[in-house]
């Protein structure tokens, strides 16, 4: 090979690394992962059951994640792990050391559900919920997304009156997930009174502003508004949260932000849910705005949630938690697992026309009627089905 052939092929093979580091940068201010998972021949995901219901309902959306690697040409090669009281069972510990490390070769997470009554005589810093702590702080994944919206063919399982549905609701719930009073100082002392218990909520400007950039960024690709909710008026740490949020508002002018006091946000997510695009919160805050938009949708069992990080690795999981009283009865809602497990291709992944292709199969299975007994209503010419009928109806209706 002479020297000016040598210099050529060293040139394009450096063009080629210079293109590829500028899309992933691209990508990642996006909030799209860093990687191209769209020419991977093996994508590895980390596969969590976990207890109670986790176990049903991930497994249906395995079924659907197989149809997806089927009919789109991927390889999902899945690495399954105890995590929760199903190890504390098997090895006396929620998570073993050696999960962490797997999970760090995966391409993402699938969790199910941790927790349940059996252990609840531990110390919290033992019980099965710890183990889910463990992936969120070994992976810094600080940034929770929580999606509600309605399905057209669920709107008589929501509470909420027609006149509020027909306009709409359709919303993104992005917390804190790793900070606040969850995760601040705790526990219980002799006070003048007698047993007192305390919990600290404290966030710095950088907790505050690296979630915040992550709603701005989110509200971007969506209708570009983002409702920041605090308690302002009362808390100390939310008069920083509000005055951090506007900081960084100015970043993005193409943004509309509006602050509301929780309270306020609480009501208007029942009597006005269309107002709502991007709502961005703390910690506590969220946990409890997210359920409560979760029963305006019709059911808990619809909702899915994704825990990501600064490079876009995520863990995603349905809200549901374990309902251990129906775990293994084949009565369990899939369909938030499924919904994961779609909020895994097109968050984790960037895989979107593979997420759509799962939002068209849940809503064509609802359209046709399809109902697991937390949303089956008599009377409307619905069927009702098990967990596993579920997951295979939606698995056959996904398609290009």
């Amino acid at each position: 090979m002479d020297q000016n052939t040598y210099i050529e092929q060293a040139a394009a093979h450096f063009r080629a690394l210079l293109t590829e580091q500028l899309n992933r940068q691209v990508r990642m201010a996006q909030g799209s992962p860093a990687k191209d998972f769209s020419r991977m021949e093996r994508i590895v995901i980390g596969l969590i059951p976990g207890d109670g219901i986790g176990v049903d309902v991930i497994r249906e959306a395995v079924r659907s994640l197989d149809k997806i690697g089927e009919v789109y040409g991927h390889q999902f090669h899945k690495v399954e792990r105890l995590v929760g009281g199903c190890c504390i069972d098997a090895y006396g510990m929620p998570i073993q050391p050696e999960t962490l490390e797997l999970c760090r070769e995966c391409d993402a997470i699938l969790f199910g559900a941790a927790g349940g009554p059996k252990w609840d005589h531990l110390p919290r810093a033992q019980r099965p919920e710890s183990g889910l702590a463990a992936l969120r702080r070994g992976f810094n994944l600080f940034c929770n997304l929580r999606p509600a919206k309605l399905y057209p063919d669920l709107r008589e399982n929501s509470p909420l009156k027609n006149e509020v549905l027909d306009r709409g609701l359709d919303l993104l719930l992005v917390r804190d997930l790793i900070g606040g009073i969850y995760f601040g100082e705790k526990g219980t002392r002799e006070g003048a009174r007698g047993r007192e218990g305390y919990d600290v909520e404290c966030y710095s400007e950088f907790e505050v502003e690296r979630v915040a950039r992550h709603a701005f960024r989110l509200a971007q690709g969506r209708r570009k508004s983002v409702t920041s909710i605090d308690k302002s008026n009362a808390l100390e740490s939310s008069r920083l949260w509000r005055e951090t949020v506007a900081r960084v508002a100015q970043d993005y002018p193409d943004v509309q932000l509006t602050n509301l006091l929780v309270d306020k946000a609480a009501m208007e997510l029942t009597c006005n849910p269309s107002r709502f695009d991007v709502m961005l919160t703390t910690s506590i805050f969220g946990d409890i705005l997210s359920d409560e938009a979760g029963v305006a949708t019709g059911s808990v069992g619809m909702l899915a949630s994704a825990a990501i990080n600064e490079n876009g690795f995520g863990l995603f999981e349905p809200i549901h938690g374990t309902a251990p009283d129906i775990a293994g009865l084949g009565i369990a809602n899939p369909l938030a697992a499924i919904a994961s497990a779609g909020m895994l291709l097109e968050i984790g992944l960037g895989l979107k026309e593979e997420a759509a292709a799962i939002d068209r199969a849940i809503n064509e299975v609802l359209h046709l009627g399809y109902r697991t007994p937390d949303i089956y209503l008599e009377g409307r010419g619905l069927t009702k089905v098990t967990t596993e009928e579920m997951g295979r109806l939606t698995a056959e209706h996904i398609h290009r």
